[in-house]
């Protein structure tokens, strides 16, 4: 016999139905009866149910979307995972064949946060590693030896943490306008949950309008698969803003990464994967209109990272604000970054840099090799890639002079973009600036980072 998800109601029903009696004289409805319900997964994973914006949702351990099982939240939904460190750790995670029907609104987003939050300022904007995160598997293609592997941040005696396959318009369901804040939890030797995992995710999955706040690790990484994403932002992580790898090979359009002047790494890093990373196919996300704020000078990060013979397209963005520039791996024996940039694959081009590599041209981009390498050949040639590739230095007016505990900059301050890169036929939406922002504030109503005034449009 299969036993449901386990289900705790709060206190505040059992005063509610004592109440009730002696309201009588109110018209219903009058007064909304608001139930929290604790999720706790047995194995039996969520069931296909939809979880209520008239409900709140408590997400103890690990809960599972199961293979065939669909879960839906409608808009307005929050869902809490309570706090704890190792077995003790709480994430809502879909597994391979398991779909998610996520929709929320500009007006009604769906939020993911710890428990205790009020969403009145209980809990410090810049809080980290309170709980998990959200997880998604699919069943696309990874560049990995077997075509599947086991997603990190979940313990490997849970099979429901293996994903990819050969799918890949595989379909996990919608995530459109959600929140998700203050995770990461560490569950055990540095094993720490992004904000959004996306291991193998098919392009027939819809992710856009997604905003992630304070997470201790990475804030989206993507594991291979080829799903694509629009109108993302993410801020106040503790690793990367994005990392992309093992193969993953979609597209992102419309992209906003900041950091703090006290945690994060790279901006974007994009690797081939681990020890089968030259596999095919090999890690080419396409990346148009990223907007990203660094840490500052003096920090000893980068804008910008292709190791393991990862590759990629980055067109028409805006980088600030960061200690270096972009950096592409260079091997003298092996396959690397730097022969992708050679096969074509590795193309970085019309982009604006400002506030990087002290604004010095020939400084921004990099050759990464180990000490004794002799990398003089591809140091000259990358002498003259950022002239080649049509890029500027220039201040657009994105971020701010004084950073600490004051609203960003999101909008450039001018109308004139030159070196236009054009867009590709297919899913991109062809625009005239560089960016993330101009003019369309895709951050309006629903996300922390507009409610809470963090930045300014």
């Amino acid at each position: 016999m299969i036993k449901p998800v386990s289900i705790r109601i709060t206190n505040l029903l059992w005063v509610l139905l004592l109440v009730v009696p002696f309201l009588s004289g109110c018209r219903k409805g009058d007064t909304p009866i608001e139930i929290t319900e604790t999720i706790i997964d047995h194995g039996e994973g969520t069931g296909t149910t939809t979880w209520t914006s008239k409900n709140t949702y408590v997400l103890q351990g690990f809960v599972f979307v199961n293979e065939g099982q669909v879960l839906t939240i409608e808009p307005g939904t929050v869902i809490r995972g309570q706090t704890g460190q190792g077995d003790k750790a709480s994430a809502l995670i879909v597994a391979r064949g398991g779909k998610i029907i996520a929709e929320g609104t500009a007006q009604y987003p769906i939020i993911f946060t710890v428990e205790g939050d009020d969403l009145e300022g209980s809990i410090p904007v810049h809080a980290k590693g309170l709980w998990g995160g959200l997880i998604i598997l699919g069943r696309a293609k990874l560049n990995l030896d077997g075509g599947e592997t086991h997603i990190e941040g979940i313990p490997l005696s849970e099979p429901r943490g293996l994903y990819g396959g050969s799918l890949d318009d595989d379909n996990s369901g919608i995530l459109k306008y959600i929140s998700i804040r203050h995770g990461g939890t560490d569950i055990g030797s540095g094993n720490e949950i992004n904000g959004l995992t996306l291991g193998g995710v098919g392009s027939g999955t819809q992710v856009d309008h997604i905003e992630i706040i304070s997470n201790q690790d990475d804030g989206v990484e993507l594991f291979g698969g080829s799903v694509n994403l629009k109108y993302i932002a993410v801020a106040y992580c503790g690793d990367d803003a994005f990392d992309l790898d093992q193969g993953y090979h979609g597209k992102s359009q419309f992209i906003l990464a900041i950091q703090s002047s006290e945690t994060g790494d790279k901006l974007i890093e994009i690797t081939g994967g681990e020890d089968s990373g030259y596999g095919l196919p090999y890690t080419i996300p396409e990346i148009y209109n990223f907007t990203g704020i660094g840490r500052g000078f003096n920090t000893g990060n980068e804008t910008i990272t292709f190791s393991s013979n990862g590759a990629g397209n980055i067109f028409n963005s805006i980088f600030t604000d960061q200690d270096l520039g972009v950096f592409i791996e260079y091997l003298e024996a092996a396959q690397d970054s730097y022969k992708q940039i050679e096969r074509n694959n590795l193309v970085v081009g019309n982009n604006v840099f400002w506030d990087i590599a002290e604004n010095d041209s020939l400084e921004i981009f990099k050759i990464l090799a180990e000490q004794g390498v002799d990398t003089s050949e591809p140091d000259a040639f990358m002498l003259s890639y950022f002239d080649a590739m049509q890029h500027e230095v220039k201040d657009y007016g994105i971020g701010c002079v004084i950073c600490i505990d004051s609203p960003l900059f999101i909008k450039p301050n001018s109308d004139n973009f030159p070196n236009m890169a054009p867009y590709p036929p297919q899913w991109f939406t062809p625009v005239n600036y560089k960016g993330a922002f101009y003019d369309h504030n895709w951050l309006l109503g629903w996300s922390l980072l507009y409610t809470e005034n963090l930045v300014i449009y």
